[in-house]
């Protein structure tokens, strides 16, 4: 089975069964021991060892949460500030200063994608600070929690991908780096960036769809039984928002102000910039865009997130709107509303190792080189499927991008200009194939930040996101033969609008039928 179609099958069962049965916990768990049984070549004792064990058995439940605990301490740290921030009134406050400055859905979703374009140094802070700040705006306002959800995940991943300052940037560049194109990783990541079309039409989308004022697929279930009845359909409790009402506007903006600083130092720190030599390798002293290539989010978010906390809670207390034991007990409340996604995170990081050690990528590899001979300019294209399908079993953008661009640099010559679409083609499926993926942890970040069950994310985000994809395919159909950035651009543009065109006179042919 290693290297076969068959490497991909443990989490293509997985994302079946959890858009079919709606649960998350159960499917993915399938997966996982599906995936055991191939890795253990079917022998049951060798599975329950691959299942549990972090020696040598790759894709281990323990393993995995050995590799994310940084990320689940940023996580419960978050959650404990959320809490805290609740507790202050400050989100209460947020929420009625937002009623009166924000009058309509439309400003508040556009609000919220705005302060998503904004945050783009990291994906996973990028989709917890968003929809802690955003999530009494758009109750207010009777927007669904899974439409929330949508605006966070479809702001976070693409902004990364795009920003030449960003954990994603730093990533593909070190991945570049070691392919001796004859550019440098951060010039081919910049290059890349007018091509990338999946997340510069995503943001097109998002616009468009806003301004149009329609929904369509699951999503506009969700949002007329927000606008109608109001069931946003969230996990939290509707008594969340309540707390001191001595809370002012200034107890969220100070708070989130604070994180963001602390944790962009943090990121900084770990990567070298301030001269401490962490790794033990290169020093970054001063150089903001080698010390992010240098960092590791799952360490500099902890380690700022930490700083932020205790600021946060020096503050509140010479407030006087919490004291100490009040705050004290967030820490529970905050670590407890994280746990779901702790859970999601731990299952689909272990299915992902079990993909890997089936030879997933070995297989894509043999996949690809079979595509390269005939369709030379239309490899662009398949490229963006490829990526897209490998980055939807498997859950991961920047896995995947590490195992289609050292193919792509071998398909096409340096420094031409198929070379920097191809490069971008991988990425932007990468991004295409995670964002609609339910095992991806980008998603389970969104689903996380807008506190909405995981699966009415996925289920009504999937319609949206491969719309997008469609009209990204057609484009580098284009782009391979134009290979011209900027025509290729707006043929996407002119596509996406029409395409939404089209989808809304569908939609309200459909109104009079269901009536």
């Amino acid at each position: 089975m290693v290297g076969t179609f068959w490497a991909l099958v443990p989490p293509i069962l997985a994302i079946v069964l959890a858009l079919i049965t709606k649960e998350a916990y159960s499917s993915l768990f399938i997966g996982v021991v599906i995936g055991a049984l191939f890795v253990a070549g079917g022998s049951p004792v060798g599975a329950l060892n691959a299942l549990i064990s972090d020696g040598d058995a790759p894709g281990g439940l323990i393993a995995a949460v050995a590799s994310n605990a940084g990320i689940f301490i940023f996580l419960a740290l978050l959650g404990i500030i959320v809490a805290l921030v609740n507790l202050s009134g400050g989100s209460a406050a947020f929420g009625r200063w937002a009623e009166k400055n924000i009058k309509s859905r439309v400003g508040a979703m556009l609000a919220t994608f705005v302060l998503g374009v904004l945050i783009f140094i990291d994906d996973y802070f990028n989709c917890l600070t968003v929809g802690s700040v955003m999530r009494p705006v758009t109750d207010g306002h009777r927007i669904s929690r899974a439409k929330l959800a949508y605006l966070i995940d479809a702001t976070a991943a693409p902004v990364c991908m795009i920003a030449p300052v960003s954990s994603w940037a730093a990533a593909v560049s070190a991945t570049a780096d070691k392919l001796g194109t004859g550019i440098s990783g951060i010039q081919l990541f910049i290059r890349a960036i007018p091509y990338n079309f999946y997340s510069l039409l995503t943001f097109v989308f998002i616009i468009a769809i806003v301004l149009m004022k329609f929904d369509y697929g699951p999503m506009k279930l969700h949002e007329m039984a927000a606008q109608l009845e109001g069931k946003l359909g969230g996990l939290d409790s509707s008594d969340e928002a309540k707390g001191n009402p001595k809370g002012r506007v200034i107890d969220l903006v100070l708070p989130v102000i604070i994180l963001i600083v602390a944790c962009t130092i943090g990121m900084l720190y770990v990567g070298g910039f301030f001269g401490t030599d962490w790794w033990g390798g290169t020093d970054y002293a001063g150089d903001f865009i080698g010390a992010f290539g240098n960092t590791d989010a799952f360490v500099g978010l902890p380690w700022g997130c930490i700083i932020a906390l205790v600021i946060i809670i020096i503050y509140y207390l010479c407030r006087r709107i919490i004291n100490f034991k009040t705050a004290m007990e967030c820490v529970p409340k905050g670590f407890i509303s994280m746990v779901p996604a702790m859970i999601i995170l731990t299952l689909a990081v272990s299915l992902k190792n079990m993909t890997s050690a089936l030879g997933a990528a070995d297989f894509v590899h043999d996949v690809m080189a079979g595509a390269a001979s005939g369709l030379y300019s239309m490899l662009p294209a398949v490229i963006f499927v490829v990526a897209c399908i490998l980055a939807f079993a498997s859950g991961t953008s920047w896995g995947t991008f590490g195992i289609l661009i050292p193919i792509v640099t071998a398909i096409f010559p340096g420094d031409s200009t198929l070379l920097i679409i191809g490069i971008s083609a991988c990425l932007a499926g990468a991004v295409c194939g995670d964002h609609c993926s339910p095992i991806s942890d980008t998603t389970i970040m969104a689903s996380a930040g807008a506190q909405v069950e995981h699966i009415n994310h996925v289920s009504t985000q999937l319609p949206y996101a491969i719309t997008v994809a469609a009209v990204s395919f057609v484009t580098y159909i284009f782009a391979g033969f134009i290979q011209n950035a900027l025509i290729s651009l707006v043929i996407g543009v002119v596509l996406t609008v029409g395409t939404l065109f089209v989808i809304r006179s569908i939609e309200r042919r459909k109104a009079p039928a269901a009536k």
